[in-house]
């Protein structure tokens, strides 16, 4: 037997309720300017709407407004990443805030995907589109965003054209070595990611400024590239430690490496903070606090940039502009935990 079709409430269903005309309780449910409904009419209209469970139809209000209320956010591979949580998290709390529904889509780093998943959301009439990417680094739109107002999210295109949000690299290397110099390390090694992407060059360049800042020489022997995971870490720290002169403290590219850098230590026979300090970057918390001693890092500021992102592309919606886009750097913070003391002695 076939299964019947759930009738739904309609329009003339809530009237015949209040005992009003279907004109007037449209007035009430779509408020209508001007219509001059008293409101314990409208009171009672909305009383019968939440009795019955009388849902408007969402296509006709489309048409009717204009406003499908949806903000597309599509990514390469964030919604899979550890972080994906606080940028989607900032993101949508931000746009339900302003009455915007967020709709999710990850490519998985395809680019024919990436441009296809753009286009179903252009189908659905998005007000506007995030695109995330899975690190910092320079990106190559689909051609098809360029069909509604877009916000570039941890990434951004070559010739700037594009409003766009990304960590202040910078300003996170800075703080990172600041932590160290401010409890008496003067030699101070660096285990930076791959060298070349945007947060390699930036985490350098801030630690480069902190220690011109304090007085301090560059030592290039105290650099080391690792790969950004643990086993990076591992190898590094040891070369740094079988230097003549090995550093008192380290500052680590990511926590990961820091994790990796822990491990190298304990094999050397030293000890974190006792021995050596360790700083790190990104405030992974399910690696950072749960190290011993907990980890001190840097917090990339996803939920920030999420947020950051929406309220863009709703003042873009909004009145769109005609100045440049801007290229946000959005601020890295310390965290502050148990791996850096004062140097040994």
């Amino acid at each position: 037997m076939a299964r019947s079709k759930k009738s739904y409430p309609t329009i003339t269903d809530v009237a015949r309720a209040v005992d009003l005309s279907p004109t007037t309780v449209s007035f009430v449910i779509n408020d209508v300017p001007y219509a001059n409904i008293p409101e314990e009419t409208r009171e009672r209209v909305w009383q019968a709407v939440k009795a019955l469970g009388y849902r408007p139809n969402a296509a006709a209000k489309v048409l009717r407004t204009q406003r499908t209320h949806t903000i597309g956010f599509v990514t390469d591979e964030v919604a899979s990443t550890p972080f994906a949580g606080q940028v989607i998290k900032g993101a949508q709390e931000l746009a339900w805030d302003n009455g915007k529904m967020l709709i999710v889509i990850n490519a998985g780093g395809n680019p024919s995907v990436l441009e296809a998943a753009v286009e179903v959301l252009l189908d659905r009439q998005v007000e506007g589109i995030i695109y995330a990417a899975v690190y910092h680094q320079e990106v190559q739109p689909p051609p098809n965003l360029s069909e509604v107002p877009a916000v570039l999210l941890d990434c951004y295109c070559a010739d700037r054209s594009l409003p766009s949000v990304v960590p202040n690299e910078v300003g996170g290397g800075r703080l990172d070595t600041d932590l160290l110099i401010a409890q008496g390390h003067r030699r101070i090694g660096f285990i930076n990611l791959n060298p070349g992407i945007p947060a390699a060059v930036g985490r350098l360049q801030g630690y480069r400024e902190a220690l011109a800042a304090a007085g301090i020489a560059f030592d290039p022997a105290l650099v080391r590239h690792g790969n950004a995971q643990a086993d990076g870490g591992y190898h590094q720290i040891q070369q740094l430690m079988r230097l003549d002169a090995p550093p008192t403290a380290v500052f680590c590219g990511t926590d990961r490496t820091a994790m990796g850098a822990y491990d190298g230590l304990r094999d050397f026979g030293l000890r974190v903070p006792q021995d050596v300090s360790i700083v790190g970057f990104d405030n992974q918390e399910i690696i950072a606090a749960y190290l011993r001693p907990a980890l001190t890092t840097v917090a990339l500021p996803h939920y920030e940039m999420g947020r950051w992102a929406v309220q863009y592309l709703l003042n873009l919606i909004k009145q769109p502009s005609a100045t440049t886009p801007p290229q946000r750097l959005e601020p890295c913070s310390p965290i502050i935990r148990e791996s850096v003391r004062p140097p040994a002695g």
